[in-house]
């Protein structure tokens, strides 16, 4: 997903009823979201779906990294050795 084009990517939720389906067709295409604003401020953004499910794993893995990290400065992680000796054995018992 491309980042918003302050002069291209805003506008008026009158503009946006009069030309939806133009605008959905744009966002598809270009992979930028589009800001709709109502009285003159930023009320929502549209995004094409696969670049909201991109957006959404990409924090979901971020949070997961975050995670991590804190569980091994809390010293809750595993070493690299004992996990592939502990893999190791669960293969040859496979």
């Amino acid at each position: 997903m491309k980042r918003v084009q302050l002069d291209k990517d805003i506008q008026p939720l009158s503009e946006f009823r009069a030309n939806a389906a133009s605008m959905i067709e744009k966002i598809k295409t270009e992979h930028r979201p589009l800001v709709i604003t109502q009285h003159g401020k930023s009320s929502a953004v549209l995004l094409d779906v696969g670049d909201y499910e991109q957006m959404i794993d990409t924090i979901e893995l971020l949070q997961e990294m975050n995670q991590a990290r804190q569980e091994i400065e809390d010293g809750k992680g595993t070493e690299h050795e004992e996990v592939m000796s502990s893999l190791k054995e669960r293969l040859e018992k496979a």
